[in-house]
């Protein structure tokens, strides 16, 4: 690799760095084509990524990033998942970890927090972001609901009691 595509490569993780919602370092020895497939696949499915790059270049990617306290994670051989969603990439890499052993989650990033293992099995195991928009939606949606069945329930009952007064003058 020149130095030209070594700065581009650069220039691409420190893009990852900056607009990742969350970053996941993880160790990837032992494992197969076949298994580096897989996982990419289920994290594109989430809308998230999967990059290997050199340990160097990451790096130096990272400095100044607000992510850069991930460095002391990229010895030996590390992959990177990333997605914007600031969950995705940590619910799948701690699912992927769970059904391959040599898939091992060294830690990550969200912003500017750094996550041991243990933070970024809690960031899996909260909401989506769509889940979250649903639940503010449904929030939302069920004061109205109740003003509407406010509103209904007097003239109902209005129309009842003037129906049995009418039933009633009627006899």
């Amino acid at each position: 690799m020149d130095r030209a595509q070594k700065e581009q490569v650069v220039d691409e993780l420190g893009q990852i760095f900056e607009s990742s919602g969350v970053v996941v370092v993880a160790h990837y020895e032992g494992m197969t084509v076949a298994h580096m497939q897989d996982l990419r696949a289920r994290m594109r499915e989430a809308g998230g990524s999967v990059r290997v790059a050199k340990n160097k270049l990451a790096k130096i990617a990272l400095e100044g990033k607000p992510c850069a306290s991930i460095a002391d994670y990229l010895t030996g051989m590390t992959v990177i998942t990333y997605s914007e969603d600031p969950t995705a990439a940590a619910r799948i890499a701690d699912k992927y970890a769970k059904d391959n052993e040599r898939f091992v989650i060294l830690g990550g990033a969200m912003g500017d927090s750094a996550l041991d293992p243990a933070g970024v099995k809690a960031v899996a195991s909260m909401p989506s972001r769509e889940e979250l928009i649903a639940q503010i939606v449904s929030c939302l949606g069920a004061p109205a609901s109740s003003i509407a069945g406010a509103i209904g329930a007097p003239a109902s009952n209005i129309a009842s009691i003037l129906t049995t007064l009418e039933e009633r003058e009627a006899a």
